[in-house]
């Protein structure tokens, strides 16, 4: 993927939504058709970004020390490794994207941080993503590691093989670790909101992504194989351990995120 200024990018559309300033004015319009058709579509980025930060001081504080961020996106205020080193100083957290994009800014931001690297790779090749230098460098993977996969599955096709790609995530990682998960769940049975999501869906065709793909909460919940999930289980974003005021209502207007932490079997 090369840099093409033409074309809505999906991490700095996502920046637009969070209120940040690394983003394009073809960015910024295919953000705003996408709120057009969903309305929900900034609230929701948001309260995904802030179930991120909940989780991840969770695990912190939970004694997790090793953090892979799949799927990164543009570094924005409240990055993993701000958020856990309020809580453990010593934490590692290795960003992961395939955008180039994301690559530039993210490498110049890190430029001079300790125990912070980024990794350019594809997570459709999970194999090839864990074996890169720039995570194996830091990581230590026979220790617990808590992999994010946050608002980033439902751009992955089936045609792709989301499950079996994860299940290698999962298999390769030792006992005691964590998969961070948010996934959108489209609307079913209202003619009116399914061609909504179908006229977003049309947008994200559009931008430097192939497309979103809605699961069902049961295909979302598989992707934790046998890992265990923590209280409240795979709930609404704003649902998991909330500390402030749902940034959306009770009854969103098309589609929502479900979100979800699991740790895998001591045993």
């Amino acid at each position: 993927m090369s840099f093409d200024p033409h074309t809505p990018n999906l991490a700095r559309m996502y920046d637009y939504m969070l209120g940040g300033k690394d983003n394009l004015a073809v960015d910024r319009e295919a953000a705003d058709q996408l709120a057009q058709h969903i309305p929900d579509a900034v609230p929701l980025a948001k309260a995904n970004r802030a179930f991120l930060q909940r989780a991840v001081r969770h695990l912190a504080a939970a004694g997790i020390r090793q953090f892979l961020d799949l799927g990164s996106g543009l570094p924005t205020q409240g990055n993993v490794h701000e958020v856990v080193r309020d809580i453990s100083p010593d934490a590692k957290v290795v960003y992961v994207d395939h955008d180039p994009v994301v690559a530039a800014h993210a490498r110049a931001l890190l430029e001079e941080q300790g125990r912070v690297a980024f990794a350019q790779a594809d997570l459709l090749r999970p194999r090839e993503l864990l074996a890169m230098p720039e995570v194996t460098g830091l990581l230590d993977l026979s220790e617990p590691v808590a992999v994010l996969l946050v608002s980033i599955l439902h751009f992955v096709q089936d045609a792709d093989d989301p499950q079996g790609m994860v299940k290698i995530l999962r298999d390769a990682l030792a006992p005691g670790s964590y998969l961070v998960l948010t996934h959108g769940v489209w609307t079913l049975g209202n003619e009116e909101k399914e061609e909504a999501e179908e006229r977003a869906r049309d947008v994200y065709r559009g931008s430097s992504t192939r497309g979103a793909a809605g699961r069902s909460a049961e295909e979302i919940r598989a992707f934790f194989g046998d890992f265990e999930l923590v209280e409240p289980g795979l709930v609404r974003v704003t649902d998991w351990r909330p500390d402030e005021e749902p940034l959306i209502g009770d009854a969103p207007l098309s589609g929502y995120l479900l979100a979800g932490v699991a740790r895998k079997p001591l045993g």
